[in-house]
């Protein structure tokens, strides 16, 4: 959001492109509070400037004026309504007629900050409210912590200090701290920092010169220090401006370094919370990427002595799972740790300079093909890729000087000209390392075959069932309302997603009120069959779990997928939440890379409806609830949704619809996306809730959940 002076310009600017509609209701509400003659005309003669000013290019203007001047005669309250309403029809008319007028003053200008609080989604990603580890806040803790890790990693400070604590956070590191002179640019000025100086900062994290500025722009206080050799700099801002400066004399003993400490912005976080178990996932990883590096959250220390082995034995939850002995390999900007285990999914864990990469890049496919090339060049074989990756867990880390991610958020790597070396220096490691360990090497040859096999039988079902099944299911699927484009359409695909409901009542509010372009929906008849503990062969046994996996396009392989979403559309009740359950394991268990890939979503719908006779609300939880009850004071009435079935069909559209640019997030589709945290903590999870352990469950219910279960 803008800030008071930000407002004011942009009102002045927009007053040259408004249209008379808009200006003329401001007339409006002038001339209702004015109740008497001499009032009413001075009234009316600001607004018939205010008219011709924003209709020197319509014909309005003329209208407007004479029904002003009308107003001004009588003096009455009633006639200068009755005024507006015809300079309002007129205009309205008129500007329908007229396209906007696109000029020099339509042209607005937005100083760096202005920008990220106006767009913070192109900084930050999603807002969020912490619920989930990607939502704004955690890349604002990020982007302040990366600043201290680049000193560490350029040689200096061994510990960062971190608390967190009613929404508060602060971060002190013991490096060489920003230079006094510039700190006040470093953390304001997009496109200022040291980052971009090579012989300063090689390899750093932040490199595009708008990660801190992005923090103190979308944070309500923003304080940032640096102690350099006895002196001392300090500058203050609010939701981006500049509300205090200081230098001076540091106390006497004060170490050098950088002291940062922010509140993330309540008007555009709303009720944030710091889930710690996001937070602590991220300090481990900057342990696991920089060795001997402390750091210290809320009292708790986070180190790590054998870097990203540490990750993955983590990860594997010991090294007992490994079909074989870690092997480490180490060059000048590139370093990876891996190992096979018994499962058919490969798990790749990759960052490029301290920075996760969730979404993989060009660094993960070039290092898979160059295993898969090492591999075959040992056995003089041509093994296919998924044989000899099927199981694999790696940790994988590159070091670039100008790394180039897809996004401001950096999940993702986009450096095309990394890939050949990266190719050719892992296969020749890979190569080496198979030839001075024979037992290693028969072990992923035994694996490779493993996996063959296994990928042949799943095969060889999938292909005889859909032989059998190709006329019934997949020229028409029943409980399908299909979309027109798909992920295979390209862009026009790229926004395509398939929603899973339950039952006919909720399948149709959402059909009429889907977008058929990109929103498909299949409708399960009740509660799909639990699939824990069946082989995959299973789903083709069901004839639910069947069509709902012809429908997905993963029959053969999840790289069939139809769409980009999978959105699962269960009611928020107990029956919603087990079918919910139902559709994950399914999900997990057999397609377990969709969750990891980010395909998997669950659609949040409003629990209220709030209304009076002129304005209605949706809310998604009670406080908003009672938040908007008070709003709307006297005469208001609730509703409270407890099925899908019970949102009609022109409710429901603008609870699945894209949420357009600029609009709030309160309003559009809402997305949870499903995320693995642990990997190793999948099976486990599965097995206590969907497993046949019915009186652990029972007993775990009645002594933690009791009180959540509806009446």
């Amino acid at each position: 959001m803008a800030t008071k002076s930000t407002d004011e310009k942009k009102t002045t600017t927009s007053k040259k492109t408004a249209s008379a509609a808009t200006k003329t209701a401001s007339a409006k509400k002038a001339a209702s509070e004015s109740a008497v003659k001499t009032a009413a005309k001075s009234t009316v003669k600001s607004s018939t400037k205010t008219a011709e000013k924003a209709e020197t290019k319509t014909s309005a203007k003329v209208s407007a004026k004479k029904a002003v001047e009308t107003s001004v005669r009588t003096g009455s309250e009633t006639i200068v309504k009755s005024a507006v309403k015809s300079v309002e029809k007129t205009a309205a008319k008129k500007t329908a007629e007229t396209p906007v007028v696109y000029d020099e003053d339509s042209i607005q200008h937005l100083e760096g900050l202005e920008h990220i609080r106006l767009r913070p989604g192109m900084y930050i990603g999603s807002l969020g409210d912490g619920s989930n580890e990607n939502d704004g806040i955690y890349i604002l803790l990020k982007e302040g912590i990366d600043n201290s890790v680049d000193e560490f990693s350029q040689g200096y400070g061994k510990k960062i200090d971190i608390e967190i604590k009613d929404g508060c956070v602060k971060i002190r590191d013991y490096g060489r701290g920003i230079p006094l002179g510039k700190l006040e640019d470093c953390v304001s000025n997009v496109n200022t920092g040291a980052k971009y100086n090579n012989s300063v900062f090689k390899q750093a994290i932040g490199m595009n010169g708008v990660g801190i500025k992005a923090t103190n722009a979308l944070s309500s206080y923003f304080r940032a220090a640096s102690i350099r050799d006895g002196k001392m700099a300090v500058v203050e801002f609010k939701k981006g401006e500049k509300i205090s400066s200081k230098t001076g004399a540091a106390k006497p003993g004060v170490p050098n370094g950088t002291y940062l400490e922010f509140i993330p912005d309540a008007e555009l976080f709303k009720k944030y919370v710091f889930n710690m178990e996001y937070v602590e996932k991220r300090l481990w990883n900057y342990a696991y990427l920089n060795p001997g590096l402390l750091l210290k959250c809320n009292g708790k220390e986070y180190i790590s002595e054998n870097g990203i082995q540490d990750l993955l034995m983590n990860e594997m939850n010991g090294a007992e799972k490994a079909l074989y002995p870690f092997f480490n390999y180490s060059g000048e900007n590139l370093q990876f740790v891996l190992t096979h285990g018994a499962t058919l999914d490969k798990f790749v864990y990759s960052f490029v300079n301290g920075q996760s990469t969730d979404d993989g890049g060009t660094h993960v496919t070039a290092f898979l093909d160059g295993f898969t090339k090492g591999v075959n060049e040992f056995f003089k074989k041509e093994y296919d890729i998924k044989d000899v990756t099927s199981g694999l867990f790696v940790a994988l880390k590159v070091g670039l000087d100008n790394p180039m991610f897809t996004s401001q958020t950096k999940n993702k790597l986009g450096n095309v000209e990394i890939r050949a070396p990266i190719i050719k220096e892992v296969q020749a490691a890979v190569d080496d390392w198979l030839r001075h360990n024979p037992p290693v090497a028969g072990a992923i040859e035994e694996k490779i075959i493993k996996n063959q096999k296994a990928r042949n039988e799943i095969n060889s079902v999938t292909e005889k069932q859909i032989r059998e099944a190709e006329k019934s299911v997949m020229l028409k699927i029943k409980k399908l309302k299909d979309c027109k484009y798909h992920l295979q359409d390209g862009p026009k695909g790229a926004e395509s997603m398939i929603f899973i409901t339950e039952g006919d009542s909720a399948t149709g509010s959402m059909v009429n009120a889907r977008d058929v372009s990109y929103q498909a929906i299949f409708s399960l008849r009740g509660k799909p069959e639990n699939m824990y503990g069946r082989k995959k062969s299973a789903i083709f046994e069901n004839e639910e779990l069947k069509n709902l996996t012809f429908s997905l396009g993963v029959q053969k392989d999840v790289e069939g997928l139809r769409y980009e979403k999978i959105v699962i559309a269960t009611d928020a009740d107990n029956d919603g939440f087990h079918i919910r359950n139902l559709v994950l394991t399914y999900l997990l268990l057999f397609f377990e890379e969709l969750v990891l890939t980010g395909h998997v979503y669950i659609l949040e719908t409003p629990l209220f409806r709030v209304r009076n006779k002129t304005k209605t609300v949706y809310c998604y939880s009670e406080e908003s609830r009672d938040k908007e009850m008070k709003k709307l004071g006297k005469g208001v009435e609730v509703t409270r949704f407890k099925g899908l079935g019970e949102i009609s069909g022109n409710e429901f559209g603008q609870f699945i619809r894209p949420r357009k640019e600029g609009e709030s997030e309160d309003v559009g589709i809402h997305l949870t996306p499903v995320t693995i945290q642990t990997l190793k903590n999948v099976p486990e999870v599965l097995e206590f809730y969907m497993g046949k352990n019915t009186p652990e469950r029972r007993e775990f219910i009645v002594n933690n959940l009791a009180s959540e279960i509806d009446a």
